[in-house]
């Protein structure tokens, strides 16, 4: 008797359920896609979507949601699009997040239907030829994370409703005719601001003095003269200091749309392989067909990489490409960093870094680096063992990209300025000084993180660049260290003259240096938290150079301990005793003789006594040991190593 066929029927009818689910096409979208591309002036012959009957994943510049139901962003930069945006188009895509129509010929006054997209948090208009007054109506625009109308020809006042946008980090208006006075935005998410080369005019309003003046450059604002930037970025440093800016991890809509098709198709295999093996019980024909459904095509792994691998972005076959060392979350190609509203940050021994806000309003440091005068392979080679270290206290490289005309570098973006910048920013009655609590803190955690270093590639990895403007606070406000393993790939005489103060004597060629090296150049940090003073200084008029480190041997020399130490520090009462032990490990990391300054471990060890709570513990012989019988004692110690 043949097997009944009714649930074979269900069976069949469930699959064609998933594979129409899964086949789910954003028609109202659609339409007002097609609509608006109509009514452009040239750019259309480089857009496939007359060609193409599948809107998601097929059609150029359009993302949809995880379901396939909606367009959810929309990337439409350099087409050469031309004319007013066509009205009643844009409009109709409510579930629009991400608008970039950047780079076109674009004109008209700002459209007015975009101002209904309340799901917008990506506006990217800039490089057009818009015109007009900006609209108040911005305001309602409540999600909206980055707005860019830069390059273009807006001109009126700056509406103050722009003031309730308070989820706003990045605002470009850069480049346009804006005229009056800048109203007082608050907006406490910004991060990034651009109000440079308009005709704005009168004072710097208060919730935006914490912006550098290149914000404003271009324009006739005033700032008041006590008034400083807060915060402002570090000299040379590849992230700016501090915690890192935190935001949701979230997988892109490409991602969830893998997703669900990935889980469409795992469930008609599912109902697939119940349907043959119910259907076909009674033969034994069944098992082969079943293996092929089981195993898939050629046995292909699928899901999620795993953190530590490398997610590559790039055109294929071009060997040019970004490498990113923390999978999918953070994928972005050339051309996002290109797009994307940036900041210099400062200039330093090996490269420009830059603050750069993607479109999707994520917050990223690149480093340009120059000079290099490694090789491909080299460059590479060393990035893989650099991207591979993970600790709290040493900053992550995020992704690389090589070429033959640039070496770019990503890492996470930090909120605060770098231990250079907070030891000697300007000095008056408005700066916060470093206590000495948070001093310790970075000295303990830069230790940390340089002794993990080198235990990295069979305990051979060495820094090669400690100095104050590579340091930063993590997020649980320990000193975190960035910019290592990259003084082997640079041009030794122009990476040493930019490290004067921190080198230890022996190393004449940057690339020769060693962990011994990275000890003393830390030691001269240790010093630098101790005495507020930097590592090299001119005096007498340009005539005099003075060495910290030689400074302060010459004092301790003399027995003038007290004079070496931060005046700003004077005002912390029982700190005596711990600062003249961090004296000590200092002299003791700057020995001339290689080996007999200790191991970063051993740096450790010392810092962390320094941390002793119980501070009645010591004893008086143990708390009065001059300098130079402790620094004595530590090298004897190292050589014993």
């Amino acid at each position: 008797m043949p097997p009944p066929r009714l649930p074979c029927l269900a069976a069949f009818l469930a699959l064609a359920l998933v594979v129409v689910v899964c086949a789910a096409e954003p028609d109202a979208d659609r339409a007002a896609l097609l609509d608006f591309l109509a009514g452009l002036g040239g750019g259309r012959g480089r857009i496939n979507w007359a060609s193409s009957p599948r809107v998601c994943g097929n059609w150029t510049g359009v993302t949809c949601s995880g379901d396939g139901s909606r367009v959810v962003a929309l990337r439409l930069p350099g087409l050469g699009l031309s004319g007013p945006v066509p009205r009643g188009t844009l409009g109709r895509l409510t579930a629009l997040q991400v608008l970039s129509l950047r780079a076109n010929s674009l004109s008209g006054e700002f459209p007015e239907e975009l101002l209904s997209l309340a799901s917008l948090t990506g506006l990217h208009l800039q490089l057009n030829a818009f015109s007009g007054a900006l609209p108040p109506e911005l305001a309602r625009l409540r999600a909206l994370q980055v707005l860019d109308l830069s390059f273009n020809g807006f001109n009126g006042t700056l509406p103050a409703a722009l003031s309730n946008l308070t989820q706003l980090v990045a605002l470009n208006l850069s480049n346009n005719s804006l005229s009056g006075r800048v109203p007082d935005l608050g907006l406490p998410a910004l991060q990034f601001l651009n109000l440079s080369n308009n005709h704005l005019d009168g004072p710097v309003p208060t919730s935006l003095l914490r912006f550098n003046d290149t914000a404003f450059a271009g324009n006739n604002v005033t700032r008041p003269a006590s008034a400083s930037p807060a915060g402002t970025p570090p000299s040379g440093s590849p992230a700016a200091a501090g915690a890192p800016a935190k935001r949701r991890v979230r997988l892109s809509q490409a991602a969830i749309l893998a997703i669900v098709v990935g889980g469409c198709v795992a469930v008609s295999a599912v109902i697939a392989v119940f349907l043959i093996a119910f259907c076909n019980r009674s033969g034994g024909g069944g098992d082969e067909e079943v293996s092929r459904v089981v195993s898939g095509k050629s046995g292909e792994k699928k899901g999620r990489e795993s953190p530590e691998s490398k997610a590559v972005i790039g055109k294929a076959g071009d060997g040019n490409r970004i490498v990113f060392f923390e999978g999918p979350a953070l994928a972005f190609d050339l051309e996002d960093l290109l797009r994307a509203s940036a900041e210099v940050l400062g200039k330093g021994a090996f490269g420009t870094a830059y603050r750069a806000v993607l479109e999707d309003a994520t917050t990223v440091v690149v480093k340009r680096l120059k000079e290099v005068s490694a090789g491909r392979r080299d460059f590479e080679q060393q990035m893989e063992l650099v991207g591979r270290i993970r600790h709290a206290n040493v900053a992550e490289l995020r992704a690389y990209y090589y070429s033959k005309d640039e070496k770019l570098l990503v890492y996470d973006f930090y909120s605060r300025g770098s231990v250079s910048n907070m030891l000697h920013g300007k000095r008056g009655e408005d700066r916060t000084p470093l206590n000495w609590e948070t001093r310790v803190r970075i000295a303990l955690g830069a230790a940390r993180g340089i002794a993990h270093i080198h235990t990295e590639n069979n305990g051979k990895f060495v820094h090669g660049n400690i100095k104050a403007s590579n340091v930063f606070l993590n997020n649980q406000q320990y000193g975190c260290v960035s910019d290592l393993g990259l003084a082997s790939l640079m041009n030794p005489i122009t990476a040493r003259s930019r490290s004067l103060g921190y080198c230890a004597p022996e190393v004449t060629d940057s690339r020769k240096a060693s962990q011994c090296s990275d000890v003393y150049s830390f030691g001269v940090f240790i010093l630098e938290l101790l005495t507020g003073r930097s590592p090299v200084q001119i005096t007498g008029g340009g005539n005099e150079v003075v060495h910290l480190v030689r400074w302060v041997q010459s004092v301790v020399r003399e027995e003038w301990t007290a004079e070496v130490f931060d005046v700003e520090l004077m005002r912390y009462p029982n700190i005596e005793e711990e600062m003249v032990e961090m004296l000590q490990i200092a002299m003791a990391c700057v020995s001339r003789t290689p080996e007999r300054r200790p191991k970063m471990s051993d740096v450790v060890r010392m810092l962390e006594d320094v941390r002793r709570t119980d501070t009645g513990t010591r004893t008086s012989t143990e708390a009065s040991t001059p300098v130079v019988d402790v620094q004595n004692k530590a090298e004897s110690s190292s050589a014993a190593h």
